[in-house]
């Protein structure tokens, strides 16, 4: 660790003391695309008592600096800087500048080398970069595949169309058409579909959507065959949810090991939960519901759910204490739920529910937000809530959108890993959570702000897909040497 005291820089102090800063390190070797969090801490000395602020100058193109997570006791204050090299910016050596300020002392500077790198730090560990699937969809938002379907990618368009990629070709006609029964106003429209584990014989799918008076609508529709590219007319309504706001709809639809349906809903909109939705168990609001629904009749409660037989609590709740689960995903292989919760003022949030899990976790909101509690302080009462696995603050993000485990074929080095972005930074992170820990990964700055990514898909090999508000479709692949 190199310190650097600010004492006799840039003139006399005006105040008495001083500053020093600290970097962790004052070098790193990034991958294109990735990202390399660095530890800094400033400390005041000499009597000086003021505020501190930590920045970074110097960046080429393609390459950000984000200072986050500044907490300061005493006269110490530390702080996150998390460089992100985009996917084009050219390998070489950057010398960037670290600087110190502080009210009314001498500022400082460090000097912090870059290395960007197209070879993997690790051996065996692939440069990952995305590959345009698609492109002049209508607000793509969700990728998926029926089980066993190799040759199909079924895209859900926010404004009331799934669209069909086929071999590798947007098909000119919808699967399905529902535009005049969808509202797509804010965080409205089509937002999930699923397919069952046994659509080959069973011949349906499900579809989650808001309708013109803002409500939620759970719905399945019927193909003639698995192989048909244009669903059947019919839609049989399961179930309503009356939404209080036009956002905070939730939106992932997903099918268990269980062979259960799982369905987010969010807390019904604004800020606060002012309607304290989250921690109400007598509706369906701030949960994930699950659903035994099969190829006709009305939907069924499974007899474990954990609420099944009780006499207040809704019955289809399988979890509570959620803000806008919009998406959540199951590990393929150990059936563990990850779900990605949008946070409110100060923090997004990762949750994991291990495959072995009985239902009935209260998830914080809006007692938490993310590992804090809500509105700040430590003073809230956590007892008996299941804390966020991964969160991270405002400064360097806005809505985390959930991803998937890696469990693809085409990149074993990925085995494991799992993907989320945040849908304002357009930002891809990783992280891989084993014995109960979640560790750090790799951050992929690969999309501009203006693409606004919004969702991942997985396709039936367990392959990872991004889409875009600005109407794209890219595969996350292992570049080609």
């Amino acid at each position: 660790m190199l310190a650097v005291t600010a004492c006799g820089v840039d003139g006399p102090p005006t105040d008495s003391g001083s500053i020093v800063l600290s970097i962790a390190t004052t070098s790193a070797t990034v991958l294109q695309g990735g990202s390399q969090p660095v530890t800094a801490t400033l400390t005041r000395i000499g009597g000086f008592s003021g505020t501190v602020s930590l920045s970074v100058t110097g960046q080429p193109s393609g390459v950000t600096a984000a200072v986050s997570d500044m907490q300061t006791s005493g006269a110490v204050t530390t702080a996150t800087i998390t460089i992100a090299v985009g996917a084009a910016v050219t390998p070489a050596v950057y010398p960037l500048l670290v600087h110190g300020t502080g009210s009314g002392v001498s500022d400082v500077t460090q000097v912090f080398t870059l290395t960007v790198t197209d070879t993997p730090a690790e051996p065996g560990y692939p440069v990952l970069e995305l590959h345009t699937v698609a492109t002049g969809m209508s607000h793509p938002l969700y990728v998926t595949s029926p089980p066993g379907d190799r040759s199909r990618l079924f895209v859900v368009e926010r404004t009331g169309a799934i669209r069909i990629i086929k071999n590798g070709v947007l098909q000119p006609t919808a699967f399905l058409d529902i535009t005049a029964r969808v509202s797509t106003g804010s965080e409205q429209g089509i937002l999930g579909m699923a397919f069952p584990p046994d659509y080959a014989t069973s011949r349906y799918f499900v579809v989650y959507y808001v309708d013109p008076a803002g409500t939620t609508v759970l719905s399945r529709f019927h193909v003639g065959s698995a192989a048909s590219d244009v669903a059947l007319s019919g839609e049989e309504t399961l179930l309503t949810i009356p939404q209080p706001g036009g956002d905070h709809n939730g939106g992932m639809l997903a099918y268990g090991q269980d062979g259960n349906l799982y369905l987010s809903v969010g807390d019904g909109g604004c800020c606060g939960d002012p309607g304290g939705h989250g921690q109400d168990r007598t509706e369906l609001l701030g949960s994930i519901l699950r659903l035994d629904v099969g190829p006709t009749g009305p939907y069924q409660i499974p007899a474990t759910n954990p609420w099944a037989n009780h006499g207040v609590f809704r019955h289809e709740l399988w979890n509570y204490g959620l803000r806008n689960p919009f998406r959540f995903s199951f590990d393929r292989q150990t059936g563990d739920m990850y779900i990605g919760d949008v946070g409110d003022e100060n923090r997004e949030e990762i949750d994991v529910l291990p495959g072995t899990s009985v239902g009935g976790e209260n998830l914080g909101w809006r007692i938490m937000e993310g590992k804090e509690c809500f509105g700040g302080g430590t003073s809230c009462d956590k007892s008996g809530l299941t804390l966020p696995v991964w969160d991270y603050s405002h400064s360097v993000g806005c809505s985390v959108i959930g991803g998937f485990v890696y469990r693809g074929v085409a990149i074993p080095a990925l085995q494991g890993t799992y993907f989320y972005l945040d849908y304002c930074g357009a930002w891809v992170e990783t992280f891989r959570w084993t014995f109960g820990a979640a560790s750090s990964g790799r951050r992929y700055q690969w999309l501009n702000s203006s693409e606004f990514p919004n969702s991942f898909g997985e396709d039936a090999d367990g392959e990872l897909y991004i889409t875009t508000e600005a109407g794209n479709v890219f595969k996350i692949v292992a570049r080609i040497p």
